[in-house]
């Protein structure tokens, strides 16, 4: 069977858990264990990350050992710790004079009023969305990190529609990249052919928008096997997040906390430049629009509660 989502790039391995009672969950990417090349680009006013100023191109680490995509908003970040917890057992980590340290960024979708608040992800979600991460085709639709998102949240809670995890792996003239995506947007997403296929679709005009109560924000990872610098990965992670505003209409808006990552194993001689960063925004629209295929034939359960944060 081939392996059409991120774990086709050889090194790199994918595990979900998921809470379908409380809608929520966590995914997990774990790098090689000689770690990958990774920086970030971050949008919206209040994106929930830890260790993302780590991943800035003028910052001494150049290499991360896993990522963390997760639900639960800044509570959903304690997942990293039991991500880290197993990398730890298992020997992988930067080198310091005392002990090898995982390095594990992690960003997280606001899905608490989505099925129960009080299920968040913790230690124990992270560390088992690590054990059970592998290199088979990645699942995909609502679970994981995409268990409790929704997308087209503008109009208020009765017209929004499942969200989701989506991956896809893009390949051209010997260039590979795979992409996943955690869509949980407030504007609605869109196919390759301009078609809402997730959310009310009433247009992009600013002043039909009402922004709903569900807070929103969507996440991607990208990753290959070519050679790449911190810096070149910062800006196709910049060029990650012009890709959203493909499929998802209105993006990056106020309401919304995008983040987008990249990561190169390096086991392969650089690509073109002008190629690979085609290749990124390609397979992160496909994967936005793979999350809300794969997911929409799943009715969510009724939002809960009522408020205003923005972001995360």
């Amino acid at each position: 069977m081939t392996n059409t989502t991120l774990t086709g790039i050889p090194g790199f391995r994918v595990g979900h858990w998921t809470d379908p009672v409380g809608r929520t969950g966590c995914t997990v990417i774990l790098c090689p264990d000689e770690g990958a090349v990774a920086s970030g680009s971050f949008l919206g006013p209040s994106p929930g990350t830890r260790e993302g100023v780590l991943l800035a191109p003028e910052k001494k680490v150049e290499r991360v050992h896993a990522l963390l995509l997760t639900g639960g908003s800044a509570f959903g970040l304690s997942a990293a710790t039991g991500v880290v917890r197993v990398l730890e057992e298992r020997g992988v980590g930067h080198p310091t004079p005392a002990a090898r340290v995982p390095i594990v960024p992690a960003a997280v979708i606001y899905d608490l009023l989505v099925g129960s608040a009080a299920a968040r992800p913790d230690a124990a979600s992270g560390e088992a969305a690590a054990r059970a991460a592998s290199d088979a085709p990645v699942p995909r639709g609502q679970v994981g990190a995409g268990t409790g998102a929704t997308c087209g949240k503008y109009l208020g809670p009765a017209h929004t529609a499942p969200g989701g995890l989506g991956s896809v792996l893009v390949e051209r003239h010997g260039v590979r990249v795979g992409a996943l995506a955690v869509v949980n947007p407030i504007g609605d997403v869109l196919d390759a052919a301009g078609r809402v296929i997730g959310g009310p679709g009433v247009g992009p005009g600013a002043a039909a928008f009402t922004p709903g109560d569900v807070e929103s924000t969507t996440l991607v990872a990208v990753v290959t096997a070519h050679l790449l610098g911190k810096a070149e990965a910062r800006r196709l992670a910049d060029a990650a997040q012009t890709a959203m505003a493909r499929v998802i209409r209105p993006s990056h808006t106020a309401w919304d906390g995008d983040a987008a990552f990249v990561l190169s194993a390096g086991t392969q001689p650089p690509a073109d430049p002008m190629l690979l960063g085609a290749l990124v925004q390609d397979a992160v629209a496909a994967a936005i629009t793979d999350a809300v295929l794969q997911s929409r034939s799943v009715h969510p359960a009724a939002p809960r509660g009522r408020g205003r944060r923005r972001g995360r």
